[in-house]
């Protein structure tokens, strides 16, 4: 097989308290950042059209965290995985959240797991304050 014949899945979940002030703001601004991402027509790095976009309004019966979900498949995205994190975290950058976590499942190097959390109770746009920690995964085993 060919390098640039391995499969790459990238999945993960960006998380936002829903019980904070300004919910219907901050959903607001996150599908704005969202949408503002390229289409899937171009290089799809980082496209709107593997997000879920929230909704503005929430029913008040629904869990007190908005969770905006992602998926894509790649042909061996991890050679290029620096970049992508890069726009994943410009992205994040722009973004109300609590946390975001990124898997990157390869052929070749098993499962790596990102997680990022906010600094304080949570990241507001344009501000720094962003914490990450890899985890990768192979056949069982753990290493942090």
């Amino acid at each position: 097989m060919l390098q640039g014949d391995q499969e790459s899945i990238v999945y993960g979940c960006i998380k936002d308290s829903n019980s904070l002030a300004g919910g219907a703001e901050r959903r607001r601004v996150n599908r704005a950042a969202v949408l503002a991402l390229p289409s899937a027509d171009e290089w799809p790095f980082l496209c709107r059209d593997m997000f879920s976009i929230p909704t503005i309004k929430v029913k008040k019966s629904q869990y007190q965290t908005d969770v905006i979900h992602f998926g894509a498949s790649y042909r061996a995205v991890e050679y290029e995985w620096n970049l992508w994190i890069q726009k994943f975290e410009e992205l994040l950058r722009n973004m109300y959240w609590v946390s975001a976590t990124v898997h990157l499942e390869t052929e070749l190097s098993g499962i790596h797991s990102f997680t990022w959390e906010a600094a304080g109770l949570y990241h507001e746009p344009g501000c720094g304050g962003m914490q990450v920690r890899c985890e990768w995964t192979q056949e069982g085993r753990v290493s942090v």
